[in-house]
């Protein structure tokens, strides 16, 4: 009898000492089948990570197509700035045009002429020196004459 009671006295010790590991370790045998979880839904956390990738894709998109109108605009006014130098350009280098007192105003490929000129001819100067520069489509000519 002493036998079975020391025998039972150390599967318990063992049991016990068994359950004491699997507590602090998480690790061998256990007798909980769940115990090895996280506590974390995988189903749900993924369906989050794709719901933010998502939001992530439609907001980068938005932000290029926001850069795509921003460059745009730029290049739009770069090249009514280029327009504008170049044919101010060529009229300081005219000798028959007085550039100072012309004004250029560029929208897209169309160019204004405003200002006041002496002569016809200046007028009509300034005006052919607009039409051949590249890249105009259109001039409009409000120079006024005052001799």
């Amino acid at each position: 009898m002493r036998f079975i009671r020391t025998l039972a006295m150390l599967a318990l010790v063992a049991v016990v000492c068994l359950m004491a590991y699997n507590y602090w370790s998480g690790q061998g045998f256990t007798l909980n089948p769940q115990s090895n979880t996280t506590g974390i839904d995988a189903e749900r956390a993924r369906q989050r990570g794709t719901e933010l990738a998502n939001t992530a894709v439609e907001q980068a998109g938005k932000a290029a197509e926001q850069a795509g109108a921003a460059v745009t605009q730029v290049e739009g006014a770069i090249a009514s700035g280029t327009l504008t130098a170049k044919i101010k350009s060529k009229m300081a280098l005219d000798d028959a045009v007085k550039a100072r007192t012309i004004n250029v105003d560029t929208a897209g490929s169309v160019v204004t002429l405003t200002g006041v000129v002496a002569t016809r001819a200046e007028r009509e100067r300034a005006v052919r020196l607009a039409e051949e520069t590249d890249g105009v489509t259109r001039v409009v000519d409000k120079l006024e004459i005052r001799p």
